[in-house]
């Protein structure tokens, strides 16, 4: 018995010195590589670069260790291959907050550089449980707006695959997540997942020439995302968002995207789906939106999306004719089930208080819409076809009820 009992304890202390091991090389505190609350947003900048620069023959985590009010960062950083960054958070979606509500903190950077973007990422990295702070945003005065480089982006030198962004959060942040790859270079397997914010650009996450499989999940955009720490966007700004007239989601030269659980809130488009694109989409909701989803298609072989079981609420722009649930154009075949529009006033943002119809289909395209509402349209009827467009509606209900005959 007691030789067992000893070899039990020589076999524990051998797996914690194993496990202290794997965690010095794997899982580093940027505390204990220089980046701390009390440097200089500059200081801070170069030690977790030479940290990055170190981990990522060998892979591991720097783990941003939550302080109190976050660690003041300039921008230009590179996630080089193999290393990951990780933060103690989910999305925070009304915002942590200082005892006294004055700001964020926790595993937090707070970003003074108005020139660079703030972290570039390369293949086989990861970004989780952070949130990202642009104090000197305005939020009251839309003459003010800092246009920020995007806080994320891909490398634009070369092809970018494997990538993870989850778990995020952004506060005042301009433009959340560039994957617009130009060519002759690509990014495929780019997973963006539970990332909340309100980029004043109105547009959080862009996405081009992704060839395999892109993915967008469970992603929240609204202006009330400062709510903890008493930074509530103006309705003039708001206003300033939807006028700049680009889309909360953005994706062209994808094959089979797959987007679930997204919503947004006072910006100009819901989502665009780009000439080249084909995919699914599900469990959405678009509001206080001018166009909820703009698809278009340059042929027909595959230039296809299955859209179902989301809402929109398109009520805002310049023109109530400019004003539609659902945008289609060009080719390929668009088929919605259970998408429902109804529209109405909201005291966040101005509003026109209706849509002018539910979907306008321009060009040759082909619609299948099976158990759609439609409701809070002002046209005489909620459908607009182009001479070459084809539509077949299926237990689908107009503002008084009644059932859509074409």
């Amino acid at each position: 018995m007691k030789d067992w009992k000893r070899k039990l304890g020589i076999l524990v202390i051998a797996l914690i010195a194993v496990t202290s091991q794997v965690n010095a090389q794997g899982w580093v505190s940027v505390q204990t590589v220089g980046v701390l609350p009390r440097n200089t947003a500059e200081e801070n900048r170069q030690h977790l670069q030479e940290a990055i620069d170190k981990m990522s023959p060998l892979g591991g985590v720097l783990y941003i260790e939550p302080t109190q009010g976050g660690y003041p960062m300039q921008g230009g950083i590179i996630l080089r291959r193999n290393v990951t960054l990780l933060g103690a958070h989910g999305p925070t979606g009304r915002g942590t907050a200082l005892p006294d509500r004055s700001g964020p903190t926790g595993s937090l950077f707070v970003i003074r550089d108005r020139e660079h973007p703030f972290l570039t990422v390369e293949s086989a990295t990861q970004v989780r449980g952070i949130q990202f702070y642009y104090p000197e945003q305005a939020w009251q005065d839309d003459s003010q707006v800092i246009a920020y480089p995007p806080t994320i982006r891909m490398s634009p030198d070369q092809a970018v695959q494997g990538v993870t962004l989850s778990c995020l959060t952004f506060y005042g942040e301009y433009m959340a997540m560039d994957f617009r790859a130009k060519a002759p270079h690509i990014c495929e397997q780019i997973l963006f997942e539970h990332c909340y914010g309100y980029p004043l650009s109105g547009q959080f996450i862009a996405i081009d020439r992704c060839y395999d499989v892109p993915r967008i999940l469970h992603c929240h955009v609204n202006p009330a995302n400062m709510r903890e720490f008493r930074r509530l966007f103006s309705r003039q700004v708001i206003d300033s968002v939807v006028g700049r007239k680009t889309y909360t989601y953005w994706i062209d030269h994808t094959d089979n995207a797959q987007l679930m659980d997204l919503f947004t809130f006072g910006a100009f488009g819901g989502i665009w789906l780009g000439n080249e694109t084909y995919g699914q989409m599900t469990n959405f909701n678009f509001d206080c939106v001018s166009i909820g989803i703009h698809k278009l298609g340059s042929q027909w072989t595959n230039r296809n999306w299955q859209i179902a079981q989301g809402s929109i609420i398109a009520n805002v722009g310049e023109r109530l004719e400019d004003v539609h649930p659902i945008l289609i154009e060009g080719k390929g075949h668009t088929s919605l089930s259970n998408v429902e529009s109804f529209s109405g006033n909201n005291a966040a943002l101005t509003t026109l208080g209706a849509s002018w119809d539910y979907i306008t289909v321009r060009g040759e395209a082909s619609v299948t819409l099976t158990g759609c509402r439609m409701q809070g349209y002002k046209s005489d009827n909620p459908i607009h076809l182009s001479e070459g467009a084809r539509l077949q509606a299926i237990g689908c209900t107009d503002r008084d009820n009644h059932r859509i005959q074409l």
